[in-house]
């Protein structure tokens, strides 16, 4: 086992956790906006302790890897939660280094864990998506949607591509999201659609296996029958030859 791949192993649960907290840190306050000034200091600089622990994480990984180049192509959300405090108006990609982490741990059969990753996915978009577009609709003279409800009808009618028009942004950073969750709602449509052609596919080619399966034991049973068959001829044959011979034995002695 190599450096980076035991760090990652030990340091997972701990970044779940940390994820977990930055999360909080982000949507308690756009949730509950009435909280104390006191509030929205302590979960300001939650976000800043969680943002300084996922840079220093993603640097010693980088610094562990032996291959940076690659490493650097295989964890771009990892690098995009660095450059977050840079790239203020990528509301939605806060919470993607804690999706990567419940994903990497979870211990389920290939289309059984398809199935929660793509369920979990949709949902935790969702939300997040309905987080970010609230944060920055609400206090939007000209915004429409100025509450959580507002805000997760909007993400489902966006995501599922259905737009209904009640419910849009009207900003830069709420259209961003907007476009990041249509992305994302095709996407997951095509990885279900995927899904369940592959399982179609698959219960097709089970079905054809056994009907050749089926059908190679009948031409054996059939093959097997017609050795019995042309035993039983040869014997009956057999048979008739010495009956010949007997009867023509029993002539010979009586004359």
């Amino acid at each position: 086992m190599d450096r980076l791949t035991s760090w990652e192993r030990r340091t997972s649960v701990a970044l779940l956790a940390i994820g977990t907290g930055f999360l909080l840190s982000w949507a308690i306050p756009v949730l509950v906006p009435d909280l104390p000034p006191a509030a929205h200091t302590a979960f300001w600089y939650v976000q800043v302790t969680t943002w300084a622990l996922f840079t220093a994480d993603y640097l010693i990984r980088l610094a562990l890897a032996p291959r940076r180049l690659r490493f650097l192509l295989r964890n771009i959300p990892s690098l995009l939660v660095v450059l977050l405090p840079l790239l203020r108006t990528l509301w939605l990609l806060r919470a993607l280094l804690l999706l990567q982490v419940i994903a990497d741990r979870v211990r389920l059969p290939l289309r059984l864990r398809a199935v929660v990753y793509v369920t979990g996915t949709a949902l935790f978009l969702c939300v997040v998506g309905s987080i970010a577009v609230l944060e920055v609709e609400r206090d939007n003279p000209d915004g429409n949607i100025k509450t959580i409800g507002d805000a997760i009808w909007w993400s489902l009618t966006t995501m599922t591509t259905v737009g209904y028009g009640d419910r849009f942004p009207v900003t830069p950073e709420g259209r961003l999201v907007a476009s990041g969750l249509m992305i994302a709602g095709i996407a997951l449509a095509g990885v279900v659609t995927a899904a369940i052609a592959s399982w179609f596919v698959e219960r097709f080619e089970r079905t054809a296996a056994l009907d050749r399966r089926t059908e190679a034991e009948l031409a054996q049973v059939s093959a097997e029958l017609a050795e019995t068959r042309k035993a039983l001829a040869d014997l009956a044959h057999t048979h008739g030859m010495l009956r010949d011979e007997l009867a023509t034995l029993t002539a010979r002695l009586n004359s």
